[in-house]
């Protein structure tokens, strides 16, 4: 981390800002320096998003002051805050597929020679800007939809470079990246830090924030709770200052006379093109995690077991019964549950109603228990504490952690037996995050077998009774709930070499 001194680049202050008569913003302040990667950190609703959208000129704020520079600014249109160097990359990009890299990045200003776009200097100025930036690998002629999603990140980063940009604010960047995609957007803003240009960075990964962040600015329900250097305060702190609560109690403990019952899912020696020699039980009662780094086999077990990529080898049994899931709704009908990685291409209809998608699974897989499953809809969404104004609510509208509510609520109709969780906290604020802790315990002491996958160890130690850790499609070992994370990380790296060395 870079540590900045001198004037503020960005001054926000006393910031308020109301909707329908209801102030969401109490007199926010903000100070932001050239060349600093400052964290904006609080739980959904704390007023993060608003923030942003009045730096952008989404929102206008309605008291308070902006001076950047030294000079005081007020955008009434994200075009005269990108003119003036202020830009955002928010979560869902702003780019056309099939267009080219640098068609996207001057879109709607392209550059002109005779009357015509002149391609040529837009390739190259585009391409000089990849340059600038240390960016390998992405050309300027590349149709944007054969991009990684990490590599669509950094062109709308690149894209608001092109405005000249000197403070670039970044709206959950690394919410659909997976684990090996992080470290280029890690390498990104710090050679935009390099240049002096500010970050404002806004995730609900603590990790990132301590990785990255100079220093940290925390908003509770609309106000300001702190300010701070980053070295100057530890997660305990960070998350109690979000949440009023420390991170050792994040995760419950078991319900009184939870137990262990008999075996509901039962894996023996499974495999297809992805996964191999796969073995393992889970009881009624228990929550077992499936650890190891990305691509190491965890979401192709699960897939493997729901009938979406199915074993071709091996034997799946629930309740004891041996079952062979060709498709997902067989899986549905024999007790299981799964929770996807990614809730809003694989686990929800974003633009229907909370009410329509709570019944999606029981309208294709159970019609006959859909009206009465949609009776018991309300408690429990209720239950989860879903906050959303009625049933016919779009999903998307809702925040993240609202979301996945739903998401959780439509398995919950079905009754399941065995419910099989992929990242089910990824992108929610600490406070959802504990809420989906809590399910699972509730869960567990019904009896439902339980099977986590998380790339988050301390969720994974804090949550698991058993931990089994995978490696290049193997399972490498199994650990007790509770164990440290140097020896999950020592087995899920493992070769044969590192073997033979110790």
């Amino acid at each position: 981390m870079t540590k900045t001194t001198g004037a503020p680049l960005l001054r926000m202050s006393g910031i308020t800002k109301s909707f329908f008569g209801v102030e969401v913003l109490h007199g926010i302040d903000l100070e932001v320096r050239a060349g600093e990667v400052h964290a904006l950190v609080g739980e959904n609703g704390a007023g993060k998003s608003t923030v942003m959208k009045i730096l952008a000129g989404v929102h206008q704020a309605d008291g308070g002051t902006i001076t950047l520079d030294g000079r005081e600014v007020a955008f009434s249109h994200p075009l005269e805050a990108q003119a003036a160097g202020v830009t955002t990359v928010f979560q869902e990009f702003n780019l056309l597929p099939e267009r080219t890299v640098a068609e996207n990045v001057y879109l709607g200003r392209e550059p002109r020679k005779h009357g015509l776009v002149d391609r040529a200097r837009m390739v190259r100025e585009t391409t000089a800007l990849f340059d600038d930036l240390g960016i390998d690998g992405i050309s300027a002629h590349t149709r944007v939809r054969s991009l990684s999603v990490a590599e669509q990140q950094v062109v709308e980063i690149v894209k608001a470079m092109s405005f000249d940009a000197r403070i670039i604010s970044m709206d959950e960047p690394t919410a659909a990246l997976a684990d090996h995609e992080v470290e280029l957007l890690y390498g990104l803003v710090h050679r935009l830090q390099e240049r002096g240009v500010a970050v404002l960075y806004v995730s609900h990964r603590l990790k990132e924030i301590f990785d990255l962040c100079d220093r940290i600015t925390i908003l509770k329900d609309g106000a300001l709770v702190d300010s701070v250097d980053a070295a100057d305060i530890t997660t305990d702190e960070l998350v109690r200052k979000m949440v009023g609560r420390s991170m050792s109690a994040m995760f419950p403990e078991k319900r009184e006379g939870t137990s262990v019952g008999d075996v509901r899912l039962s894996v023996r020696g499974a495999g297809n093109g992805m996964v191999r020699g796969i073995d393992f039980d889970v009881h009624g009662g228990e929550i077992v995690a499936l650890a190891g780094l990305q691509g190491s086999g965890r979401t192709e077990i699960a897939h493997g077991i729901f009938g979406v990529e199915r074993f071709v080898t091996g034997e799946i049994a629930v309740d004891g019964t041996r079952i062979d899931p060709r498709s997902p709704r067989d899986a549905v009908r024999a007790g299981l549950a799964l929770v996807t990685e990614d809730r809003k291409a694989e686990g929800l209809a974003l633009n229907q109603s909370v009410a329509a998608n709570v019944r999606l699974v029981l309208d294709a897989v159970m019609p006959r228990k859909a009206k009465a499953g949609a009776r018991r809809a309300p408690g429990v969404l209720s239950s989860l504490e879903l906050a959303a104004r009625s049933g016919g609510h779009e999903v998307r509208f809702l925040s993240g952690g609202n979301q996945q509510k739903v998401v959780l609520a439509k398995w919950l109709l079905t009754d399941p037996g065995v419910i099989i969780m992929d990242e089910p906290t990824r992108g929610i604020d600490v406070g959802a995050k504990h809420a989906v802790y809590e399910l699972m315990r509730d869960l567990a002491a019904r009896g439902v077998a339980i099977v986590l996958i998380s790339s988050e160890l301390p969720e994974v130690i804090g949550m698991a009774d058993r931990i089994i850790v995978l490696n290049d499609g193997e399972i490498s070992g199994e650990l007790p709930g509770g164990a440290d994370e140097e020896e999950v990380m020592a087995l899920a790296i493992r070769t044969d070499a590192i073997e033979e060395l110790a």
